[in-house]
């Protein structure tokens, strides 16, 4: 892959340059406080799966463990 900070990309004569755009190239779509808020609420559903599955891993230990 090339080293994005030495490759320029072409431009086309006569289209406007991208609103987005700044001198250091365009802006990304998971820059900023989206991608943090994304990402946060990715931990908690992942952290609350985990401990859903964990809880049923111990229920089963609870309920095979009556069965003595």
């Amino acid at each position: 892959m090339a080293d994005p900070t030495t490759t320029v990309t072409p431009v086309a004569t006569g289209t406007p340059a991208a609103a987005g755009d700044t001198a250091a190239g365009p802006k990304t779509m998971d820059a900023g406080k989206w991608a943090n808020k994304r990402v946060y609420l990715r931990l908690v559903i992942y952290t609350a799966g985990i401990h859903a599955f964990a809880g049923f891993i111990m229920l089963l230990f609870e309920l095979g463990s009556r069965n003595k």
